[in-house]
């Protein structure tokens, strides 16, 4: 059975979205793009929310862009060979390939879809992991930790969840981002 992964880039304080601008410095550099690629080059199977989605989907077309380093183009290829759904009731059409869009999240059709995977899959986008972390669906989370703090926005995790994790793994980068990776107990 696969697992359910859910990993964002998250300030100090906690929050996958910052309220006002981006959550600070630290996941830019080669060395962090190329350790994100590498943790997540098992994962076939991508699950959006729109905003996710419209913010991913420059992966599709990132390798044909001008001097890109090899890095980068490793990273594209990577998200153009994986399938993306995208749960939305808004987005009329989606313009990557391997996508289709979900109108609604089914936890039931998402713990099928972890049974009958051999590859692992990931949840994108604090409103939809909350959806998926609400019903018991999440296996792990890979959490990317900047430097800032924000004050507020959304957050990494959902208001009134409780969990109990182990830590997997850690790691720090020079540019002062840290790596975490939890699984559930």
């Amino acid at each position: 059975m696969a697992k359910l992964i859910y990993s964002m880039i998250t300030s100090l304080d906690g929050y996958a979205e910052a309220a006002e601008g981006d959550l600070g410095r630290g996941a830019g550099d080669e060395e962090v793009h190329t350790f994100i690629g590498d943790v997540f080059r098992p994962v076939k199977t991508f699950l959006y929310g729109r905003r996710m989605y419209e913010t991913m989907v420059f992966w599709e077309t990132a390798h044909a862009e001008p001097d890109v380093p090899p890095y980068i183009v490793q990273y594209a290829r990577d998200w153009q060979a994986a399938d993306k759904i995208v749960y939305s009731t808004t987005l009329e059409s989606v313009s990557s390939e391997r996508t289709r869009i979900e109108r609604s999240f089914d936890p039931d059709a998402v713990r099928r879809l972890k049974e009958e995977s051999e590859h692992d899959l990931s949840v994108d986008g604090p409103n939809l992991a909350a959806q998926a972390i609400a019903a018991g669906l999440v296996d792990e989370y890979h959490l990317f930790v900047t430097t800032s703090v924000v004050g507020g926005g959304k957050r990494f995790f959902p208001d009134g969840v409780r969990l109990d994790l182990d830590l997997v793994d850690q790691r720090s980068f020079p540019s002062g981002l840290i790596y975490a990776h939890y699984r559930t107990r």
